[in-house]
């Protein structure tokens, strides 16, 4: 009797990386074209969002928290040796997702408050799902990742809130608290990863971890984010940003081996490291009026986010399939344009003042050639089975 395979049984459900990356791909794909078209006026469509909130809303709690879902799945299998949740489960989570991403376009035909509830609803099982195995293991450090998870969905729930009228300067608090949850969870992850991914990547190499080193670079950006949160700016602000500069930027370094530049896999995590430091150094600027607050936060989201959540991905699924670690042409072409984007977006509009609009629009354009690639190449790891026949 021929046996009925059901969407669930495919390898894109195999593992929490394989269905989220896939989705953080596409997403980033579709958001930008979306946000493209509105940024140049070809685009007017009833959303619960308005456009500027929409577009930080789904950058942050739909592309990147699609690549923290599928990284801490996976992650959290390999810390616990516990199962995730895979199957079933996991294509519902993902839908779940999904629904969150449509229905703010359905503004006028869902209650506002279904549409708030179906897209808050997604943090807190996947906070759920990932303490489960952390409990099992009684592995009581790692509960941190929960709790970074639910600090998200606080964020999330104060942009709802707004919208809702439940308060009236909650959305763009709730951005601040989200896009620095973001970044210090990167900062954290780091801590773990880019030792470990050196060492690996790298002969006769061997990068030592300073948790003295890592506790202040954390600390530093926690602290500059309190203020931002708290409206505190000027020579208070500056001073910290700076602080939290040199403590990453000192930090990184002791990672650092001139090697990594022949390791596209290593290169990109450590320039992504280099953006977030970049978004340090012109928040002090911005303290001063020197740039534009906007400015820094692209050079966080755009470059630091954009570039490391690809180095990630690109990594993770590489490991987790099976294969080599090795990034193939397209991906380094990949790797070189997010970079570019950040580049035009960040550093071009500083010089090009002038041409301000067209720099976005080219860094869009960038960003979308970038995972073009990353799409076109990860896809059919992501979706095939396993190359040495394990399971995940």
């Amino acid at each position: 009797m021929m046996k009925t395979h059901t969407i669930a049984d495919y390898p894109l459900f195999a593992l929490g990386f394989r269905v989220f990356f896939a989705l953080a791909g596409l997403s980033a794909l579709v958001l930008l074209v979306l946000w493209s078209a509105i940024f140049k006026g070809a685009l007017t469509q009833d959303n619960y969002f308005s456009g500027t909130y929409w577009h930080a809303h789904e950058m942050l709690m739909g592309y990147s928290v699609a690549v923290i879902a599928g990284f801490l799945l996976t992650a959290v299998k390999n810390w616990t040796g516990a199962e995730t949740i895979t199957g079933k489960p996991l294509a519902g989570l993902a839908l779940l997702w999904l629904y969150g991403r449509v229905v703010p376009f359905y503004e006028g035909l869902l209650p506002d408050v279904l549409i708030a509830l179906v897209d808050f609803a997604f943090l807190p099982i996947l906070a759920y799902q990932v303490s489960k195995p952390i409990l099992h293991a009684r592995q009581y450090r790692n509960l941190i990742f929960v709790g970074v998870l639910l600090l998200l969905g606080v964020g999330n729930g104060l942009m709802h809130s707004e919208i809702l009228g439940f308060q009236k300067t909650g959305a763009a608090i709730g951005i601040q608290i989200v896009m620095a949850t973001i970044i210090v969870l990167i900062l954290i992850i780091a801590g773990r990863v880019f030792p470990f991914f050196t060492n690996r990547g790298l002969s006769a190499t061997l990068v030592i971890k300073n948790p003295v080193l890592d506790a202040l670079a954390i600390a530093s950006a926690v602290l500059v984010f309190d203020l931002q949160i708290f409206g505190i700016t000027g020579s208070v602000l500056a001073i910290a940003a700076v602080i939290a500069a040199l403590a990453n930027l000192v930090r990184v370094y002791s990672w650092y081996v001139q090697k990594i530049w022949y390791v596209p896999l290593l290169w990109v995590l450590y320039t992504g490291y280099g953006w977030l430091i970049l978004g340090f150094v012109l928040t002090a600027l911005s303290a001063y009026a020197v740039v534009l607050p906007s400015i820094a936060i692209h050079a966080f989201t755009v470059g630091g986010i954009g570039v490391l959540t690809v180095g990630m991905m690109a990594r993770v699924s590489l490991g987790h399939t099976g294969r080599a670690l090795r990034a193939s042409n397209s991906i380094v072409v990949a790797f070189v344009l997010i970079n570019l984007a950040a580049l035009f977006r960040v550093v071009l509009p500083i010089a090009l003042p002038a041409w301000y609009g067209s720099l976005i629009y080219l860094s869009i354009l960038l960003w979308l050639a970038a995972f073009s690639l990353f799409v076109f190449v990860y896809l059919p790891i992501l979706s095939s089975a396993r190359v040495d026949g394990q399971q995940g």
